[in-house]
């Protein structure tokens, strides 16, 4: 940790943040086209992965 007071905490993403970010905002954007088109089954499915499982796994890995 640094020492000094005030500085900026800096963020380290790795590979495997990126993949996991980007295969969430995958996930939510093909979750939302699955519901406009009126799809109830797979649609939930893909959002709450993307939002409860993939986007915080890359924020927090």
């Amino acid at each position: 940790m640094s020492d000094r007071v005030g500085s900026p905490a800096r963020l380290r993403f790795r590979a495997v943040n990126v993949f996991l970010l980007a295969a969430a905002i995958t996930s939510i954007g093909v979750g939302y086209m699955l519901l406009a088109g009126g799809s109830t089954a797979m649609a939930p499915v893909l959002l709450v992965l993307g939002y409860c499982v993939l986007f915080p796994a890359g924020l927090a890995l």
